[in-house]
């Protein structure tokens, strides 16, 4: 379900409302459900490794938001995590095929519900465009004639074209000279940078953790293009390891396992990886 705006709460604040996760095994004890989940050995996450902060590449090695809550799970079984990136547009594929366990990556719900077997939200979130500062772009209307760059296959080119386009996306696609898409953000922020586009369309949280990373000379407009909710999805009908899934999660809420691991990504001492747009969520 779409909401019409987003709570503004960093995340540290929303998980001390105590919202709880949803989806649990309706029956069976805990301790069954870990002597089950015993006989798996390994949970492949298949992501996008280039989606700060959710999942990306540092150095050597893939790390994230997203990844972080995955290796929690993981440990909390005794699996082993295999952090499988994917080609955005073959995710589905992946996932089909039997190559990885589930999408977990910043993965929108909204508009995809009855593709996937979902996990309860656990992310509040907005698409929003991005400019240069100085670019005279201070509004949605400021984008006519200008060169709009989104990345393929994501939930702001859809908020933007095609049937799930919300009625501001619809308005922007259609003033603006050209809807470009490209692989990645990294490129987008590449070509903002230089001139070639205009404006970035985007996940606020993806907004938020680039501009802090890169110490200025961009912002992001007040007026938002969507909101919606971030999920873990499984192939249509795995409600097992759905269901394994949200229970790990339920007890690591519970033992402030999650609390640790939305504070490390909250706001770093030097100011990086901001969540301060995102809203931690997960509710019943």
């Amino acid at each position: 379900m779409k909401t019409n705006s987003l709570n503004k709460t960093a995340l540290p604040a929303a998980l001390a409302a105590a919202l709880i996760l949803a989806g649990c095994s309706g029956s069976g004890s805990k301790t069954e459900d870990k002597k089950a989940a015993s006989d798996k050995t390994t949970f492949t996450v298949g992501f996008d490794s280039e989606f700060p902060p959710y999942g990306f590449k540092d150095g050597e090695d893939y790390t994230g938001f997203d990844l972080d809550l995955a290796q929690a799970v993981a440990d909390y079984y005794g699996w082993e995590l295999i952090k499988q990136p994917i080609d955005w547009d073959s995710k589905d594929m992946e996932l089909n095929s039997g190559a990885i366990d589930c999408i977990w990556n910043g993965f929108t719900i909204n508009g995809r519900e009855d593709q996937y077997t979902w996990t309860a939200p656990y992310i509040d979130n907005s698409q929003v465009i991005v400019v240069k500062d100085g670019s005279g772009i201070s509004s949605l209307d400021d984008l006519a004639g200008k060169v709009i760059e989104v990345q393929a296959d994501s939930s702001a080119l859809a908020a933007l074209q095609g049937e799930d386009a919300t009625d501001a996306g619809k308005k922007i696609a259609a003033a603006a000279s050209q809807v470009v898409q490209v692989p990645n953000y990294n490129t987008a922020f590449m070509d903002l940078e230089a001139g070639a586009a205009d404006a970035v369309a985007m996940d606020v949280g993806v907004a938020n953790y680039q501009l802090s990373n890169r110490k200025g000379g961009f912002k992001i407009l007040d007026d938002v293009i969507s909101s919606e909710q971030y999920g873990i999805g499984f192939k249509k009908g795995n409600e097992e390891l759905k269901n394994k899934v949200t229970d790990a999660l339920n007890e690591l809420d519970e033992k402030g396992t999650l609390d640790e691991i939305i504070k490390k990504w909250s706001t770093k001492d030097d100011g990086a990886y901001s969540f301060l747009e995102t809203t931690w969520c997960w509710k019943k």
